[in-house]
């Protein structure tokens, strides 16, 4: 990747990554990613802002030198975030410019010698609202916490009214270009890239976002995927997820070993469209983890299905709870079905997997061995529930 021009003196000097499909060995990235890297060239000193990781470190020292790094010198390299796709490079960029001082809060300054070994001579360390001049440019730094780890910071760029956001707003996007050019595209990965990244913070995701809104912002740059030059854009959007506004949609996460509890899901399925109500089935021995969590952004309800393996649920419904109740989702209603052979405990192992939640659990609905008559009864019963408490939410989807 080029370095391309933000504004005058103000370059992207990042990498793309075309290829990665796989981030915190967790999380899926079906378009790749990019390491937003930001150079600052002032009229007396110099800033990078945050680096790239660790394995295209050599990729970054490439556009900097190809970017015109002045001397070559650069003064501060800003960490807004300790996280190492954010700040894995530092130390070779400390190695090609070894009197640059690290920018950061005491909290990320903490991390970072932790993670990176970075030494305390290398570090200084700002507070929430200080400015640092580069001569005809200004940095304005600007606390974020828990968007999404505790020393999470944002950085103002004053005089050209530039947000660098961090992960903040971010997208696991790579893309040709530099600004959003397909609004639909990039708001669908930031989507993604909330419900899997950020999700869990929504409470200090709004209290960060009035906080940004006092800025006059004209660009957000953020740590992944491309520039907007409408920050409404994304801001809105944001507002809009973080918000209590629900869908009328019913997310269904389920494993069957055998059909039994197949033929349960497909026949709710079926029930709760007849009512008018939205779907998302997501059968989890093939469904794309981050799909699943984007679904539970706006969903009002979440099903759990699942078969009994010796005395407990099947392992990938345990872990698709496991992961509701990570990610905090808004979710108002939940339940569980399934089918059991001669007993155990998965309904029970279930609930406790979701208890980080807010959330009120319908009556579930389990059958020992294939659905009967009276399963099926009780299914359409749930059904009927489901759309009764979904009559608030019910709009054309």
């Amino acid at each position: 990747m080029i370095a391309q021009e933000i504004a005058p003196k103000i370059l992207s000097v990042g990498v793309k990554d075309w290829d990665r499909r796989l981030f915190d060995e967790l999380i899926p990235l079906p378009d790749g990613t990019t390491y937003n890297s930001y150079l600052i060239l002032g009229s007396e000193k110099t800033a990078l802002i945050d680096t790239v990781d660790p394995t295209k470190s050599h990729e970054l020292i490439s556009n900097l030198e190809r970017a015109g790094a002045p001397a070559p010198r650069i003064d501060y390299v800003i960490a807004n975030h300790a996280e190492q796709d954010h700040s894995g490079s530092i130390p070779d960029i400390l190695a090609r410019f070894p009197n640059a001082k690290v920018v950061t809060n005491e909290k990320c300054k903490g991390f970072l010698a932790d993670l990176l070994l970075i030494k305390n001579e290398h570090f200084l360390t700002i507070q929430d609202g200080e400015s640092l001049s580069l001569g005809d440019k200004t940095l304005e730094f600007h606390f974020t916490p828990w968007v999404h780890w505790p020393e999470t910071m944002v950085t103002y760029l004053k005089e050209n009214k530039i947000l660098f956001s961090c992960d903040f707003f971010g997208s696991h996007l790579a893309d040709s270009h530099l600004f959003v050019h397909d609004e639909y595209k990039v708001l669908a990965d930031a989507k993604r890239y909330y419900a899997e990244i950020m999700m869990p913070f929504r409470v200090a995701i709004k209290k960060n976002i009035e906080k940004v809104e006092t800025l006059d912002v004209k660009i957000i740059a953020p740590s992944h995927g491309p520039l907007y030059d409408k920050p409404r854009l994304i801001i809105d959007a944001y507002k809009d997820w973080i918000s209590d506004r629900l869908e009328n949609i019913v997310v269904v996460a389920y494993v069957s070993m055998h059909d039994s509890t197949r033929h349960m899901v497909d026949h709710l399925v079926d029930r709760l469209i007849a009512k008018g109500v939205g779907v998302k089935p997501f059968n989890l021995t093939r469904t794309d983890l981050g799909d699943l969590a984007m679904a539970l952004v706006d969903a009002a309800t979440v099903i759990i299905g699942t078969p009994t393996v010796l005395a407990g649920p099947h392992p990938a419904a345990v872990y698709a709870a496991s992961l509701v109740n990570a990610l905090k989702p808004k979710t108002k209603y939940a339940t569980i079905i399934g089918s059991y052979g001669w007993g155990g405990k998965a309904v029970e192992t279930i609930k406790n997997n979701l208890n980080n939640l807010k959330l009120e659990l319908l009556e579930p609905v389990f059958c020992k061995g294939h659905p009967q008559e009276q399963d099926f009864l009780a299914l359409d019963r749930l059904a009927d529930e489901i759309a009764d408490r979904h009559k608030p939410f019910m709009r054309e989807f």
